[in-house]
């Protein structure tokens, strides 16, 4: 045999453990067998003996435990304490705070995909359906968002009420305190049905059932507090708000220059001790109307009235509106979106130790408590604003295209509108997956920090997308606004959820990967902890075994990669039907190719890598896109494998797996290591970049669904407020699109008979009349054609105004246009 042979049954050993993720036992087990099996075969006895001796030299020092401490886990140890990068408080906080779902698995280059699948389907209960069915449909045709976003920039007063009565800002409040006690899921739709009519609406809702005082006190505040507020908040007598950011303090919320003083003063006709408060908020969504509002301050004890410290640090509490010298500030205008915001102050305001939400006790947690928090509110509130919106354009806008009639043809059987159209299903679809994921991720008891921020970003950023292509498909009609303009809003309002919660330029950036790459990754978290162990004995144990499990890990996914990139990802064993095994195993390779290149990254770059934004972006997107795939396919079994949703599934998964190769593709050729970016790109892409934006014909499928009616359509459109009453124009649209279908095959008929005619009548009604008369339609059929023509006209129909009407009332009452305090 071959002088290669040995080395080569080493080579193919190594290939075997490594990408089934095996042992260092079984793996020289396995080596040593296989080098007697050549021998004895015939190979090269130098080059056995060789192999045999690189093999012992190779493993014998690792599989002897304390042999590997000492001699090469202790040198280690010794070097990554001096190069770990330092950890800021905040960033401490950020990371031990939530917990780590299937996201760690998406990170670990061998996702076990039965735990997702075995994750039970999310369900509302019957009490939490039939809110829907009943406060939330009803909200809902109260609702007139042109009346809310023009004429009054509020809410009406009589929808404030209902809110109120019907304890829709109490679903997050337990039934013990007077509250809904609904779950995640529950808060989930009726966000979505109530963004899919009004954006001020969903926001008004969603607020108080976010990050805020309704959330803090259920986790953290004092039996008292609870008792006293939660029942005033759940039935609407009070109404929250939380302010956190300030004009010098946004996305970096832990500098807040707002502050309070630990003294004496006097509340209640007593002498108590509490806080001197002085602060400047803005961009607090209910402040106008709010009467309790959460503050978050930095604390100070400078007379060490509770303890030896002076700088106590974040702190949070609870502000009546009626406490004298509070502010509440005239109203921001968030682009003509009428929801209520506004700034809040006060200069030296007392309160009582007692307003601290959690009491004394929690002095200083304020930042942890708001990240525990966050991740849960923002798990739920703006990715089923997202959804809401985008199902309802991606239906209605299809229904549109089929109705709208250019060139004697609709226009969605144009090929640009088509591929505007299927970006539409394809997003909406994600869209719709990824928020139901974290709301049932929410129910399962985790808090989600990586996969909130992941479906705050990608959610909002997708109906950013709908809404272009749904305006651009709209024409005129999208454009004008009125009463019977249902995106206009929408479009205007897109940037508003791209703002607010931390700003997605930021989300992406800094926070998904960052966050991700340690709190998600199975070693490094765990490797940090243990070299930071007080006793030396454990440190060097636990830092031991974190270490070299680490090691085959990087080198698993190192060979998967490699492996799973040379087959086109066509092996291994993965779940699903004939339809979807294939896109698990594509997910298969990219988990491996994240956890290969992340791995990489932050070996080299190490603290470096935090101030690296372009990369841990473009990682952030891989990561991302793993986790939406796998929402979608989780809801595709959910579902029981609708074989019309294929369209949907198909056209979304290529658009993920597209832009998961594109951000590894930017983030080897941006590598700062070049020698290192050529050596991963020849194992993440052995040949080459492959995946490609899904195709026309794919597109054709997916816009053509949008467009007739179906049980796909139906469950995408599920949700939505789609009632086709006198204030919801797109749910009137919408409802035309069976009878304008019905009706397609008379109008042809008559159209082309009035083509080929020499009829003078030029106004239809005598068209129609004259059809009849020649008998190329029946009286029935001129009916049909007649009722054609009225819900096409309603469908197109755009509104005006005296210009009277457009002018703004200040003018009306003889004042200036515009008054504004300056910053």
């Amino acid at each position: 045999m071959s002088i290669l042979a040995p080395f080569l049954a080493l080579f193919l050993a190594t290939l075997l453990v490594a990408y089934h993720r095996l042992s260092l036992v079984v793996f020289t087990a396995l080596s040593a067998t296989l080098l007697v099996a050549v021998g004895l075969a015939g190979a090269n006895l130098t080059a056995t003996v060789v192999a045999g001796v690189l093999l012992a030299l190779a493993t014998l020092p690792l599989l002897i435990t304390p042999l590997r401490q000492s001699a090469i886990t202790a040198p280690l140890l010794k070097f990554y304490t001096k190069i770990l990068p330092p950890l800021s408080d905040t960033e401490k906080t950020a990371l031990e705070a939530g917990t780590v779902g299937f996201e760690g698995e998406l990170f670990s280059g061998m996702p076990k995909w039965a735990d997702l699948l075995a994750q039970p389907k999310p369900q509302l209960t019957a009490e939490e359906q039939a809110f829907l069915d009943g406060p939330v449909e009803q909200a809902c045709r109260m609702t007139n968002d042109w009346d809310i976003t023009h004429v009054r920039n509020d809410l009406p007063p009589e929808l404030w009420d209902y809110l109120k009565k019907q304890k829709f800002f109490g679903m997050i409040i337990p039934k013990e305190y007077g509250g809904l006690g609904f779950s995640a899921l529950a808060h989930h739709k009726v966000i979505q049905k109530l963004a899919s009519i009004s954006a001020t609406l969903s926001s008004t809702v969603g607020v108080p059932n976010s990050l805020g005082p309704a959330e803090l006190l259920l986790h953290y505040g004092t039996d008292e507090q609870k008792k006293h507020y939660l029942p005033r908040l759940a039935d609407g007598r009070e109404v929250p708000c939380f302010a956190l950011t300030g004009p010098t303090a946004g996305s970096d919320a832990t500098s807040i220059p707002d502050y309070g003083i630990v003294t004496e003063g006097d509340w209640n006709g007593a002498r108590v001790l509490g806080v001197k408060l002085t602060f400047d908020k803005r961009y607090i969504t209910l402040a106008p109307v709010a009467t309790v509002i959460g503050l978050a301050f930095r604390l100070y004890d400078p007379n060490k009235l509770l303890g030896e410290e002076a700088d106590r640090g974040i702190t949070l509490a609870l502000i009546p509106r009626e406490t004298a010298g509070l502010e509440i500030g005239r109203r921001h205008f968030p682009l003509n979106c009428a929801f209520q915001n506004g700034p809040v102050r006060g200069k030296e305001i007392f309160l009582p130790l007692s307003q601290l939400i959690g009491g004394e006790d929690y002095v200083g947690q304020g930042w942890r408590m708001l990240v525990e928090c966050l991740s849960v509110g923002r798990a739920i509130t703006l990715p089923s604003t997202s959804a809401g919106a985008s199902k309802l354009a991606a239906v209605v806008t299809g229904a549109y295209a089929r109705i709208r009639k250019q060139f004697g043809l609709s226009i969605g059987r144009f090929e640009g509108v088509e591929e505007a159209l299927a970006r539409i299903a394809g997003n909406a679809y994600a869209a719709a997956a990824l928020s139901q994921s974290t709301a049932a991720a929410v129910d399962r008891g985790e808090k989600p920090a990586v996969p909130s921020a992941i479906a705050k970003y990608h959610a909002t950023e997708m109906a950013r997308e709908v809404a272009k292509d749904a305006m651009d498909i709209h024409g005129g009609k999208g454009v004008i606004l009125g009463p019977m303009n249902y995106l206009g809003r929408g479009w205007q309002a897109a940037p508003i959820s791209i703002t607010v919660e931390g700003a997605n330029i930021m989300t992406r950036s800094l926070m998904i990967f960052g966050q991700g790459a340690i709190r998600c990754h199975p070693w490094v978290l765990k490797e940090m902890q243990a070299a930071q162990h007080p006793d030396p004995e454990t440190r060097l144990r636990e830092f031991d075994a974190n270490l070299f499990g680490h090691i085959g890990f990087a080198i698993s996914n190192a060979v998967r990669s490699w492996i799973l990139g040379l087959t086109a990802a066509r092996i291994g064993k993965a779940p699903g039907d004939a339809y979807t095994k294939r896109y698990y195993r594509k997910l298969n390779r990219y988990s491996a190719n994240l956890a290969l290149v992340a791995d990489t990254s932050m070996l080299l770059l190490g603290g470096k890598l935090k101030f690296k934004e372009k990369l841990s972006g473009r990682l952030g997107d891989v990561l991302s896109q793993l986790y939406i795939s796998s929402a979608m396919l989780k809801r595709y079994e959910d579902e029981g494998r609708p074989a019309a949703e294929q369209p949907l599934l198909a056209y979304a998964f290529h658009d993920s797996a597209h832009k998961i190769e594109l951000a590894l593709s930017g983030a080897l050729r941006n590598f700062p290591i070049r020698p290192v970016g050529w050596l991963l790109w020849m194992l993440v892409f052995p040949f080459g970049r492959r995946a490609q934006a899904p195709s026309d014909r794919l597109g054709r499928r997916a816009a053509a669904l949008l467009m007739s009616p179906s049980d796909a359509r139906d469950r995408l459109a599920s949700g939505t407020f789609l009632t086709p009453c006198e204030n919801n124009p797109a749910g009137r649209i919408n409802s035309y699109l069976p009878k304008v279908i019905l009706a397609e095959p008379v109008e042809r008929k008559f159209l082309k008979a009035l083509k080929n005619s020499d009829i003078e009548a030029l106004d239809f009604p005598s068209q129609l009349a004259e059809g009849v008369a020649e008998g190329w339609i029946t009286a029935e059929e001129k009916v049909q054609l007649e009722e054609l023509r009225t819900l096409t006209w309603d469908a197109i129909t755009v509104d005006d105004f005296d210009p009277a009407d457009l002018v703004s009332a200040s003018l009306h009452r003889g004042q200036p246009a515009a008054q504004h305090r300056a910053a």
